[in-house]
């Protein structure tokens, strides 16, 4: 099985630079291409008048820079160190999990590379995890790359 597009889910962790990196070697393995994406989530309670009506919100705007920002760092800093088609979109939703499911199904996806917090017992309980909902709900390959193990790869 080859992989023709990967997509890499980032959240402006060094964990997440990990992820682009092991991405990076698999996509030059299998002439992929990459797609990097972080989400901006939208509380359907704070956001309600952009998202109903799209009026401008100065701290959605803000976020959206950040995030915009974030994204443009990492396409330049890997771009450069490779040879690999890349590309970056910031996303918006109200879910993180969902919101990379529709991306999935938009962009044909046929791999996902992201990275574990690692985190377990109490604080996996309560703060969730995005990559066990992913593994959850997706239909394609996930790669998850965690740091605690990364010596190991």
């Amino acid at each position: 099985m080859t992989y023709q597009h990967i997509l890499v889910p980032v959240d402006g962790s060094d964990n997440s630079i990990l992820a682009i990196q092991h991405a990076i070697r698999l996509a030059k393995a299998f002439h992929s291409k990459i797609t990097i994406v972080q989400v901006l989530t939208l509380d359907p309670y704070i956001a309600y008048e952009y998202l109903n009506s799209g009026e401008s919100n100065p701290l959605i705007e803000r976020a959206r820079d950040f995030i915009q920002s974030n994204l443009q760092m990492l396409y330049e800093k890997f771009v450069a160190e490779t040879d690999v088609e890349i590309e970056i979109k910031l996303l918006e939703g109200e879910s993180i999990s969902h919101t990379l499911a529709d991306a999935i199904e938009q962009f044909a996806i046929d791999l996902v590379v992201i990275s574990s917090h690692g985190r377990s017992g109490l604080k996996k309980l309560i703060l969730g995890s995005i990559t066990q909902n992913l593994i959850s709900e997706l239909n394609v390959p996930i790669f998850v790359i965690k740091p605690e193990l990364i010596d190991l790869i």
